[in-house]
Order: structure tokens, then sequence, then C-alpha cells
């Protein structure tokens, strides 16, 4: 098995600093990292991503829950991501029951195509769930690990925010080809020195590097963008994906073998070159980074329910394989209504409770999105005019991240508190023929969806939560 160099002692030096008492004027942050990798050896664990039955036969390397911890005196966050394909909104919510003295806990998924199934339709067959309860108690407990030893290693620390991008490093596979090829990097110094304590990295691709074939679990590219990472700056590295709906996805024809012909994805040499090309264009981002103030923290997070319009999902909650309560839709987001029943409620539509937050660190702005959003909707590319095909020409285009959020320097947390699936723009949604741009079928996405109705009210939510941050 491999292990990331230097981790262990990493974060045992980060651990044993003594946490500092700060004022409002000042930030202090830690880093945490537990391990949270399935036993292979006991009960099946079903890999996440691509189809059922595709069990795990052994480890290639470790999944971890890191965190961060951040406070200003007045209010203290806690940003935690873990290597699972995402985390639905009640598991969150257990993680957020076992800790106390936080204004946020928000914690997000790297969205892992080889790891275990953490939402329950990746099992053995498409009517039975891949969620094994005790590997959830266990990565709850790992979280939960993760971000109380970030708390107590906290220590004053400044702050630089820096970006660098790469378009050809992913890949988008859905028309119209809209790519976030933009890496967001902040780095942490421990306060009065140039002595990095943590680097956060924000990047934007599906870690799907290994394909469908692979039975080994690993943490796919990211493994080995921190691997470098944590050996060229001797600190921690907490990673984050962005906006990998669209679709984002590992590119294709960029890399060579030693005789000369293409190497492909669906092997670890590629996801070896694919993670550390990704480490190198942090290495720009951290060159080009400038200092930056994260205080004052302002906070602003609310459920929210979302309409369960797609009808594969509706029944495999009905099924259990998604295992979640379900509520009537009202019609109106912010608002949470009765318990639904079935049988009596089958002629109405069920909602899902989510929540959409947001994190201000001074001049950095964290908008956390439940699930896979399109960057059409992060930069306001949202396809104008329309295409003739497309099932909802009429629709308005939503509010972009960029133009909500009330900075450009920014992060965007993707699979943050929950995994709704794709968050398309409903002016691209196509579902029904006849198909945009020519097409004799569908293109992927709509299937993986709640519905149409997602972006919007997802946009709507975030333009709110600015609004409200205090």
């Amino acid at each position: 098995m491999i292990r990331p160099l230097a981790a262990i002692c990493l974060i045992a030096a980060s651990i044993a600093a003594i946490p500092a008492t700060t004022s409002a004027a000042e930030l202090s942050a830690g880093f945490g990292l537990n391990d949270v990798t399935p036993d292979v050896e006991g009960s099946a664990v079903y890999i996440a991503g691509y189809g059922q039955n595709r069990r795990a036969e052994g480890v290639h390397d470790p999944l971890y829950a890191r965190a961060i911890v951040l406070a200003d005196g007045d209010k203290k966050v806690a940003l935690c991501s873990v290597d699972v394909v995402g985390l639905q909104y009640p598991t969150v919510q257990q993680i957020r029951k076992r800790l106390e003295g936080f204004d946020y806990v928000l914690v997000a998924s790297t969205h892992n195509h080889e790891g275990p199934d953490t939402v329950g339709i990746w099992g053995p067959t498409p009517f039975k769930s891949g969620v094994d309860p005790k590997y959830m108690e266990s990565l709850v407990a790992g979280c939960v690990e993760a971000i109380e030893q970030a708390d107590a290693a906290r220590v004053p620390v400044s702050a630089s925010y820096g970006t660098a991008a790469d378009e050809k490093l992913l890949r988008d596979s859905r028309e119209p080809y809209v790519k976030d090829d933009v890496l967001r990097i902040v780095r942490f110094d421990k306060a009065g020195t140039t002595e990095p304590a943590c680097l956060l990295v924000n990047w934007t691709c599906h870690p799907e590097a290994l394909a469908s074939r692979n039975k080994q679990i690993t943490a796919d590219f990211p493994f080995y963008t921190i691997r470098d990472l944590e050996k060229k700056y001797g600190c921690p590295v907490f990673y984050v994906s962005g906006a990998v709906g669209g679709l984002m996805a590992p590119p294709r024809g960029i890399y060579t073998k030693s005789d000369g012909s293409p190497l492909e994805d669906g092997n670890f040499e590629y996801a070896e070159r694919l993670g550390s090309d990704v480490a190198k264009l942090a290495v720009e981002a951290v060159e080009a980074a400038k200092p930056v103030k994260l205080v004052p923290i302002r906070v602003s997070a609310k459920p929210i329910t979302v309409p369960l319009e797609n009808t594969l999902y509706r029944a495999a909650q009905a099924m259990g394989v998604l295992d979640r309560e379900g509520r009537l839709w009202t019609g109106n987001p912010e608002e949470l209504g009765r318990k639904y029943k079935l049988p009596d409620d089958a002629k109405h539509t069920p909602a899902g409770v989510t929540e959409v937050g947001y994190v201000g660190l001074g001049a950095v702005h964290i908008a956390g999105i439940p699930g896979e959003i399109y960057p059409e909707l992060v930069y306001g590319r949202v396809q104008d005019p329309v295409d003739p095909g497309a099932d909802f020409p009429d629709a308005a285009v939503e509010p972009s991240v960029v133009e909500i959020l009330p900075g450009g320097n920014f992060l965007l947390f993707g699979l943050a508190n929950d995994e709704l699936g794709y968050i398309v723009p409903k002016r691209q949604w196509d579902a029904k023929p006849p198909f945009a741009y020519g097409r004799d079928d569908s293109q992927y996405g709509e299937e993986n969806s709640c519905g149409p109705s997602i972006a919007p009210i997802l946009m709507e939510a975030l333009k709110r939560r600015v609004a409200e941050a205090k």
C-alpha cells in the first residue's frame, strides 16, 4: 500500500502546536487528518461510480478526512473534505451533532469514483444499496476526529490567495463546452514567518482517472497531487473539488507511454501523471499568490427544499436505496413541507432537504454548493441564445456564482454538505427530443440530476445566503 510521504509526522507536528488565544483582528488555523479507508477484508465494499457490483479487491492508497478549522476570536468554522463520492445531508448533520462550539461546519467530498459507495446507488444491484452502515459510522467518527484535531492544532496564521489555469488538464464531455480550468489556493503561513502551515487546493475535475475497471480503493489522482505538494512545501494539504458538473473529466490524449503510444485513463501511471501535473499547477498558483486578510469571518447557511423530479431518484428513495427522508414539495424552497408519505402522497412531488452555504473569510469567499454544479453557472456562461432543441428555451439565465459573491477571490466547494447530482442550467436541460446540437439522443447528465428546477433554486439560495451573512 502506498502512503503519503511524511504525512504522519506532518500531522503530528501540527497537532503538537499550542492553540493561541486570538483577537477579532487575528486569524488562527489548524489542520487535522484521519484515515477513513474501508476494510476490504471484511464485508463487501462496493466502489462508487459507473455501475453496480464493482467490489473492491484491495487498497492501493488510503482515503482521508481532512479538516481545517479557522477562528477570528468571534467566529469559528470548520471545513472538512473527504475522499469519497459524496455524503448526503443527513450524514453531514450527524457529524455536526457531535461537534460543539462551531458557528459552522462545512463537509465536502472530493467526488472520488474509486472509493466506497456512500450514497447507495452503486450496490450489488440497482435495487439494493451499496452503503455499509458500519463504515458510515466510522466515516462520521473520522470526520469528527479530523475536525477536533484541527481545532486543537490552531495557531496564528497569515494567508495568501492565488490562482493558475490550464485547460489541458481537464475535459468537458458535454456540449456546450465550458470549463472551469482555474485552480485556486489559499496558503496559510505561521504568523510572522514564511513557513507554510497548510495549503488549501481547490481544483475542478472528477477524480475518475482510474475509470470503471479498477477494483482497488484509491483517492485517484488527488492522492498524487497531495503527495507532491506535501513533499515540496512540508505542510499538510487540504484538497477539495469544485464545479465538476458539465462534465469535467480527466483529459485524453495528452500523455504518452515510453514507446510513444497513447497513455489513457484506467491505470495508476495515468493517475500519477495527472495528479503530478495538477500539483505543478498548484505550485504556479502558490507562486502567484498575494497576501489577503481572512478576517472577519462571516457565515450564512439554511436548510432548503428541492423538488425530486427525477423518477429514478424517486424510485430509489421509495425502495430505500437512497436512504433519506422525503418532504412534500410546497413550491417554496425556503419552506420545509411535512413528511412525504407513501402511498398517500404518490400523486404529489416529493422534496429533499438540503443546504446552500456561504462562508466569508475577509477578502476570500466560499460558496458551498450541494452537488455537481456546471461551470456555466459559475461564470455566467449559460448558452444564449439557447439551442432550439433544449427543453426549456424560455427559461431565465440563473445568476452566476461570480455575480453573487461579493468579491473576485473565491473558492467553490462542490458536493458541499450533500450530493444532489448534476446541477444543470435550466435552459440547457435536454432530456426530450428533438435534442440540442442536432443529436439523435440526449447527452449524459439529466439522469443524474434531481430535475430542471435544481439550478434556479440553488443559485437563488446562494444569493440569499450571501445577503444574509453575518
